[in-house]
């Protein structure tokens, strides 16, 4: 089966994310692919390269990152959510031409609802996990 997520929760302010992750590696553990994870609204903060926890916590952006390594998992951060958030891109400001304020954490990448339609166009079920 295919499935298309979308997390709309932040990351330490909601469970969405964690939720998010561990249906995504059991999914991957019983065969089944994962289409695309798209982060919109507050979710766009699940990358966000500066997310620095307490050493005795899990760091979810790491984890994140990980899985793009281990399983080729698309991890794409909705571009309005992220320049509404000072969420860059890596190139430097989006548009304004302004000091970048966040980058985006490795193995994630910026684009448009045009890829979340057609993640839910491409699955065979489609997953929001909110806060």
């Amino acid at each position: 089966m295919k499935f298309a997520i979308q997390v709309n929760g932040s990351v330490f302010g909601s469970e969405a994310g964690d939720s998010a992750y561990q249906f995504i590696r059991a999914a991957i553990e019983r065969g089944h692919e994962i289409v695309r994870v798209f982060f919109y609204h507050e979710g766009a903060y699940q990358g966000m390269a500066q997310v620095s926890p307490p050493d005795d916590e899990p760091n979810p952006v790491k984890r994140w990152s990980e899985l793009v390594h281990e399983c080729g998992t698309d991890l794409v951060i909705c571009i309005s959510a992220a320049q509404r958030r000072g969420l860059l891109d890596g190139h430097g400001d989006l548009q304004s031409g302004e000091a970048p304020v966040g980058r985006v954490a490795p193995g994630f990448r910026i684009g448009g609802l045009g890829q979340w339609v057609d993640a839910c166009i491409r699955a065979d079920r489609v997953l929001i996990f909110r806060p």
